[in-house]
């Protein structure tokens, strides 16, 4: 019988790689908002599509984003000052696997929902045992 080795996802491997980018929460969202609005948004126009996204979580993000090389700030000598992001070749790179999650989870609703309730539930009674106590 054949023995079989452990995966073993070394600290710079794919995969992990790929579950950071997604394990930022608002950072899979601003590349969904701006290649729904043609791959280039203001500042203003993010904020709308990002509902419960504050203002400070958002400049975060875009920075964060900027530096990583994602999306380009360009920012027009108009006054008051207009600020306009875009997505950059690496970002429009991740906006394939992005749109393919979000449509799973459009398409696994229920399934999301179930699991949402079951946390709450979950969370709900553990916050109850610990008043008990």
């Amino acid at each position: 019988m054949p023995k079989f080795e452990p995966i073993i996802l070394d600290e710079d491997c794919a995969p992990r790689r790929v579950l950071e980018l997604f394990s930022v929460k608002w950072t899979t969202m601003v590349l969904h908002s701006l290649h729904f609005n043609g791959g280039r948004c203001r500042t203003s126009a993010l904020a709308r599509s990002l509902p419960g996204c504050s203002k400070k979580m958002l400049t975060q993000t875009l920075r964060e984003m900027e530096r990583d090389g994602l999306i380009h700030r360009k920012v027009y000598p108009v006054v008051p000052p207009m600020v306009e992001y875009s997505l950059t070749p690496m970002g429009r790179l991740f906006i394939e696997p992005i749109e393919m999650l979000y449509a799973w989870g459009a398409k696994n609703d229920d399934a999301l929902s179930k699991l949402r309730r079951r946390r709450k539930k979950h969370t709900a009674s553990k916050a109850k045992a610990r008043e008990a106590q």
